[in-house]
């Protein structure tokens, strides 16, 4: 799954709980699936970051 993607599943996530659209069952499965995205983004975004540091020390 790509970085944008996770994104827009945590936005909708997050809008439906802001509107209580998802009831108590729903919502657990919804935060855990957060909590999901949200490491793999934070992974994401420190890999890149890892590489970008690397590419500049290289040159």
């Amino acid at each position: 799954m790509k970085y944008e993607e996770a994104m827009r599943e945590l936005e909708t996530i997050v809008r439906k709980m802001e509107n209580d659209e998802l009831d108590i069952d729903t919502l657990s499965e919804q935060l855990k699936r957060a909590q999901q995205l949200i490491k793999m983004c934070k992974d994401k975004l420190t890999k890149t970051d890892e590489e970008i540091k690397k590419n500049l020390e290289s040159k």
